[in-house]
């Protein structure tokens, strides 16, 4: 298997973490790399599920995690947007898949960023779990993501296989 971005093996706990975060990223970004604006918005499932909408419902969660619960910015402050649930998804007709994409790297900066400032064992509250600290949102996010890696990948197989 050839990977897209290298894989972080070694080192301790934190790096690990991060370097499998930043790959699930970099994975999700890449499966619509490539794809027209119109394939990135096909619907090919019962839901609202689209490649592009995808990446942005990721750029919402990551928000919503680390600017939210673990920066204690409240949620209109937190930049871009937290719709939750299906609106997560809607990407405008406006927005490009160049424009998600951008959207997409920027939060992922900007939760590198404020996870830098906090210890892995720093408490949260979130609203529905109780407490959480870094170390499980960061387990939740790699999780998460990887599991729309595993959406995007079906769907872009879907797409080629339709062209």
């Amino acid at each position: 298997m050839t990977w897209t971005r290298p894989v972080v093996t070694i080192g301790g706990e934190r790096r690990l973490l991060e370097g499998v975060l930043d790959r699930n990223r970099a994975e999700l970004a890449n499966t619509l790399r490539g794809l027209s604006e119109a394939d990135a918005r096909r619907r090919l499932v019962a839901s609202v599920t689209t490649p592009i909408g995808l990446v942005k419902h990721a750029a919402v969660a990551q928000r919503i995690w680390f600017q939210h619960i673990l920066a204690g910015i409240p949620k209109p402050d937190c930049d871009g947007g937290t719709t939750s649930g299906d609106a997560s998804f809607v990407v405008g007709e406006d927005e490009t898949v160049a424009d998600v994409i951008a959207e997409f790297e920027r939060v992922n900066e900007r939760s590198r960023a404020i996870a830098a400032e906090f210890e892995l064992d720093e408490i949260r509250t979130h609203p529905g779990l109780g407490e959480v600290n870094l170390r499980f949102i960061y387990l939740f996010v790699i999780e998460d993501l990887a599991r729309h890696c595993g959406h995007a990948d079906i769907l872009r197989e879907q797409i080629e296989h339709l062209r």
